[in-house]
């Protein structure tokens, strides 16, 4: 006769045990796969707090560019909803329009893009993000990589010139700079960075993307996200440490042509990466130490590609890269509790 082998849990956490004595016939322990219970949470609730806390930079965008930014802003969030219609209806499925997916991913879509993107852009974007990104894979909560960084990825490599911002942004006359800082570090060192000051670059004061650039609000959206729990500390937090160490080793190295940490905290993508993009929930871990390795990482890769690398910024890439190795970095996961023995 071979041996049996059966899990057994501790007594104290669930006391009722088949075989333990005093136990009746009718009450048994059923394991069953999460979740257990729902908490009421809702998709669509969850989205309508993502564009909430997404307004302070989308809103101080357009007061910077103007008509164009909205835009692009309505442009984007429109094809986006049009786009998961469309593939609501081919692929047989129920509409899902009113959960709101659809139309965060348009307006993150829309806050990378500079204002004067054209309208073609806009429209191949939102159908790489919806189409390519996300309803091929199953819709939401399928899509292994991120859709709103998947589309730029795809417009940054084919159309590079419409992401030049110092070229894209040249007819505005702000009050300040109208240069991207990122370009200006990779094309002449810190020494073309030294008219830009911190705070003025955390506050929106830089050319960049429609809601990429004001550090203050994305950072307030960031914190509103985290207290509600709608985003993981784990996966942000680790982010941003992985590109001010990084960044501070190369400053270490060689101070005249790579910027310290903070001005890669402040400038291109990184903040909208750190609480909207890269903490997306299909796309990242759901474990800790992975969550950990998984942030780290990106940031790592960040800083590489834009001190070393061949683009200016490597916001979209890095956390693609890392999107890819997710289900690998996820097989790190706690022990299970119990223990497995053997009776004759």
């Amino acid at each position: 006769m071979g041996k049996e082998k059966k899990l057994v849990v501790p007594h104290a956490l669930f006391p009722w045990q088949p075989g333990k004595e005093g136990n009746k016939a009718e009450k048994r322990f059923i394991v069953a796969y999460g979740p257990h219970w729902h908490d009421g949470g809702k998709i669509s609730t969850k989205n309508y707090n993502i564009v909430v806390a997404a307004l302070p930079a989308v809103l101080m965008g357009i007061s910077q560019y103007g008509a164009p930014a909205l835009g692009v802003i309505a442009l984007s969030m429109a094809c986006a909803m049009v786009w998961e219609f469309v593939m609501n209806v081919v692929m047989g499925r129920s509409v899902s329009i009113g959960d709101g997916s659809a139309m965060v991913t348009g307006l993150l879509f829309g806050m990378l893009l500079p204002a004067t993107a054209p309208w073609w852009v806009v429209l191949l974007g939102t159908f790489a993000a919806i189409v390519i990104g996300k309803q091929i894979f199953g819709g939401i909560g399928f899509n292994p990589l991120n859709p709103p960084l998947l589309a730029l990825a795809m417009l940054v490599i084919s159309f590079d010139g419409i992401f030049d911002f110092n070229e894209a942004l040249l007819n505005y006359d702000l009050d300040f700079a109208m240069t991207y800082p990122l370009a200006n570090l990779k094309a002449f060192g810190t020494a073309g960075i030294g008219e830009f000051g911190l705070g003025a670059l955390f506050m929106g004061k830089q050319a960049g993307a429609i809601g990429s650039t004001f550090g203050l609000g994305l950072t307030i959206g960031g914190i509103y996200l985290l207290l509600r729990g709608y985003i993981r500390w784990e996966i942000s937090l680790s982010f941003l440490a992985g590109i001010f160490i990084t960044a501070l080793l190369f400053n270490m190295a060689d101070s005249a042509k790579y910027a310290g940490p903070a001005f890669h905290l402040v400038t291109g993508y990184t903040l909208i990466a750190a609480f909207f993009l890269i903490p997306e929930d299909s796309s990242s871990p759901v474990n800790f130490i992975p969550m950990l390795i998984f942030g780290v990482l990106a940031g790592v890769m960040t800083v590489l590609i834009r001190n070393i690398g061949a683009y200016v910024d490597g916001i979209p890439f890095s956390i693609l890269l890392l999107n890819l190795a997710n289900p690998l970095l996820d097989k790190i996961r706690p022990k299970a509790i119990g223990k497995v023995v053997e009776n004759a």
